[in-house]
């Protein structure tokens, strides 16, 4: 197995294809998001490597199906074990790879990646299939199901090894075979996990990990023709190129895709639970997670001291080196996304928005190391209208804008004014309220007076233009396997 390459002071990562590390030709820089220096060497894949993963898993799909999935579920819990006993490892790595906090990383992203191992090994075991007995014809007919194939996963960089893990625990639970594509911009723990599938018990070419960008090792991905399902987690732009490139092949399509959320505050609301966990959702990991809100919809009653109170929270909401264990937020994931995500709080002003806090308002304040990073303050707005691209885009940075409403029949039709259907927020006391809000508004996931709380079991997934699919214990299950009717005549 290839050990850590160093070259002066950053990593050198390989593919991994058919239970080997294999060198690649080509390399992409990778940056340290907290100190803008250089990170790793990423391979730059193309059609030949992404052509060679795919027949490693095709061939090892044979001898991985057919094993039970009490047999399957044992070596994903074994490599639970592994990434947990190395858990400090995969926190600092992710933390300096994509910018987020040891902390957050510490507390979310490893503890949620070997928990989707320990999950699917465990809900693979307890799936019922159906039984229908047609006694006046003499037959019974019972369904089974059958894993795919050579599943293609391309996972996103905001969440790295939680959202491939997610990915490639139920595909091979189920009794796939696996060519996974991570973000280019973060593949460090992708390449350490695949340092421990020998020793859990994969087989060669179960699960082959190719790294490079979109435009050449995910077109390669998709396009394949022996790769018959493909799971993907980006963006909505970038699906649409996945579901024209993939069509003539006729392959199974899981997208999970952007948000737009809105949080729709109640005068009833609890303030100050609402105000804690607004502020949480809005700029936990930078802002940077798919179910983020980014438009704040407040009862006009409460508005002027809900607003107050909520920049005050947010000044309050510390970012810095991501070590500091005393932050709240690191860096974004890159100089290019960092401009992106200013530019729409420069858009606001020639709008005539008012930026209440972070961006161009507070000093942020970074020791030595960190001044070359890509950081930015939780930043406020007020005073946009819905049609902005602030309140109609996804940021996915620390923005959020605040807007008061009046009705409840006005905020729903607001709340729903955009292409997204990801998910929502809704507080108040009042039940009934709650139930009729959450049934009108077209989102995926609606939590009330909470954000956040997820039963893997249940299905995740957008409307509109958030996503094709839901994923989750059965979600995932059906998504993962070909459902197979068996007519039996006595």
């Amino acid at each position: 197995m290839s050990k850590e390459a160093k070259h002066t002071n950053y990593l050198v990562l390989e593919n991994y294809i058919g239970g080997k590390f294999v060198p690649c030709g080509k390399h992409l820089d990778s940056f340290d998001p907290s100190t803008g220096e250089l990170y790793c060497k990423v391979p730059d894949s193309g059609p030949e490597e992404v052509d060679a993963a795919v027949k490693a898993a095709k061939d090892a799909f044979p001898d991985w199906s057919a094993k039970s999935p009490a047999e399957r579920s044992q070596v994903l819990n074994k490599l639970a074990d592994l990434i947990e006993a190395r858990l400090e490892e995969f926190v600092q790595a992710e933390s300096k790879d994509q910018g987020k906090t040891a902390t957050f990383a510490r507390n979310v992203d490893i503890p949620r990646s070997a928990y989707n191992f320990r999950f699917f090994a465990s809900s693979v075991l307890h799936h019922l299939t159906e039984c229908s007995q047609m006694d006046h014809m003499g037959c019974l007919n019972y369904t089974i199901r059958c894993p795919v194939g050579v599943a293609g996963l391309i996972s996103p960089w905001n969440l790295p090894l939680y959202l491939l893990t997610w990915k490639i625990a139920p595909a091979v639970a189920t009794g796939n075979t696996v060519v996974a594509k991570p973000s280019e911009m973060t593949s460090v723990t992708a390449w350490m996990m695949c340092q421990l599938l020998e020793e859990a018990g994969f087989p060669p070419g179960v699960v082959n990990i190719v790294f490079g960008t979109g435009p050449r090792a995910g077109d390669a991905l998709v396009s394949h023709p022996d790769v018959p399902l493909i799971s993907f987690t980006g963006s909505t732009a970038t699906a649409r190129v996945i579901t024209e490139r993939s069509a003539p092949f006729c392959k199974k399509l899981s997208l999970e895709l952007g948000g737009k959320n809105p949080a729709i505050i109640f005068a009833d609301a609890d303030m100050e639970q609402c105000i804690s966990t607004t502020i949480q959702s809005s700029f936990s990991n930078q802002g940077e997670i798919c179910l983020c809100t980014s438009r704040v919809f407040v009862e006009r009653s409460i508005y002027p001291v809900f607003l107050s109170r909520f920049v005050e929270a947010a000044r309050q909401w510390k970012t810095g080196a991501p070590s500091d264990p005393a932050n709240n937020n690191g860096a974004l994931i890159s100089k290019e996304h960092l401009e992106k995500v200013k530019g729409y709080v420069a858009l606001a002003l020639t709008e005539g928005a008012q930026v209440h806090c972070g961006e161009g308002v507070d000093k942020l304040t970074l020791p030595q190391r960190n001044e070359g990073g890509y950081f930015m303050l939780p930043t406020v707005i007020s005073g946009v209208t819905d049609s902005s691209a602030l309140m109609q885009e996804e940021i996915f940075g620390p923005v959020t804008c605040v807007t008061p409403f009046d009705k409840e029949e006005e905020v729903i039709s607001r709340a729903n004014g955009v292409r997204y259907g990801l998910s929502a927020t809704v507080w108040s006391r009042d039940v009934g309220r709650v139930h009729r809000v959450a049934r009108k508004l077209q989102a995926g996931l609606v939590w009330t007076n909470c954000w956040l709380v997820r039963d893997l079991n249940l299905p995740f997934g957008g409307m509109k233009s958030s996503g094709i699919g839901r994923e989750g214990g059965k979600d995932s299950y059906h998504f993962f396997t070909e459902v197979k009717v068996i007519a039996v005549k006595h």
